[in-house]
């Protein structure tokens, strides 16, 4: 049922529109942040057509093809690569695409082609759902293949393309699909969920909220121990910055070796993140910093001290001088080189 689903109201309504009517379209494109829900707006759509005992237009969640069509296999679920064209719920009738590796090949493609053609394989089922995620990741030959597929589509098929990049997918693809909006979700939305579901309480459930962005995905599996352990580094960072009238610049070059430590290699661009997160918070502060709600809640106290030497100039500055180092991580950058550049420049800038 949809109203298991936190947050977007207004996609609920859309789709439980569509049911009512009996006007699903063949192609659906769901559209939004990643990680925000949109495969499980996808299943509950995939629930609804095959239910054998539906609440009106919506799924049970009880009879016997709404459990097998939620199980799908572990590694389909953790995004581990599988090698497989499609991956089959425990329902026959509806399966998973996801790019092999970069891409969604042709191959994949042209078995949603073949299997797209037969009727329900199921007792009491209506469709057969394919649910294809990151389709921004088609390419050519793929993306024509399954163009073809939309083209001559049985009325017993639906398709589900999912994407964070809806720019990435072929405009004669899009102009097929009908095209539903996902928002991100509110702190509040995230933090009510956390704590009825029991997966967190109290201030870390609202400090877990608040930095998830909006991703409810990404609040159910956030490491706050490891997070808080990388904030502790860069508030250093920070500090360095716009704790007294002038940057601490020999402080600066002490964080950038940290921040290099062979240990730590694979949280580095993750460490940028949180510097970012934390200069975005001080300046948001610098602003208004009676009425205005951090990420980072627990340490509003700190962030506020350090926002009174900050300027909006500055800050936009060293955003944009982190997002070009971003781009300089493509290619084989001296990455301490780049920091210490980065950081001396953060400190220079005005």
């Amino acid at each position: 049922m949809f109203d298991r689903l936190i947050g977007n109201e207004r996609a609920k309504e859309t789709l439980r529109r569509m049911l009512r009517y009996g006007r699903v379209p063949g192609a659906l494109l769901f559209v939004g942040e990643e990680a925000i829900g949109k495969k499980q707006f996808a299943v509950e759509v995939a629930k609804a057509l095959n239910c054998r005992a539906s609440r009106g237009v919506e799924a049970c969640d009880e009879c016997p093809s709404c459990v097998r069509l939620s199980r799908f296999p572990a590694a389909t679920m953790n995004n581990s690569e599988t090698g497989k064209s499609i991956m089959w719920s425990e329902h026959r009738d509806v399966g998973l695409v996801r790019p092999e590796k970069r891409f969604i090949h042709v191959e994949q493609a042209r078995e949603m082609e073949r299997e797209a053609n037969f009727r329900p394989h199921e007792p009491g089922a209506a469709a057969r759902v394919f649910i294809i995620e990151e389709a921004d990741r088609l390419n050519e030959s793929s993306g024509n293949a399954l163009l073809k597929t939309l083209e001559e589509m049985p009325s017993t098929t639906r398709f589900i393309l999912i994407t964070s990049r809806p720019a990435g997918i072929l405009t004669t693809i899009r102009s097929r699909c009908q095209t539903i909006y996902f928002a991100p979700l509110s702190p509040t939305e995230i933090e009510n969920f956390l704590v009825k579901n029991k997966h967190r309480a109290g201030e870390e459930a609202r400090l877990v909220a608040r930095l998830a962005g909006g991703r409810l995905g990404h609040a159910l599996t956030f490491n706050l121990d490891a997070y808080l352990e990388q904030r502790d580094q860069m508030l250093t960072v920070l500090a360095a910055l716009c704790g007294g009238p002038q940057p601490d610049r020999a402080r600066l070059l002490r964080a950038a070796e940290d921040l290099n430590d062979p240990k730590r290699k694979d949280e580095y661009e993750i460490r940028l993140g949180v510097l970012e997160t934390l200069i975005h918070d001080a300046w948001l502060l610098s602003l208004d910093p009676t009425t205005t709600k951090p990420g980072n809640t627990d340490i509003r106290d700190r962030l506020t001290t350090l926002s009174v030497q900050l300027d909006s100039r500055r800050a936009s500055r060293w955003l944009e001088l982190i997002e070009q180092l971003r781009g300089q991580l493509a290619v084989n950058v001296n990455r301490k080189v780049a920091t210490d550049a980065l950081f001396l420049s953060m400190a220079s800038a005005t």
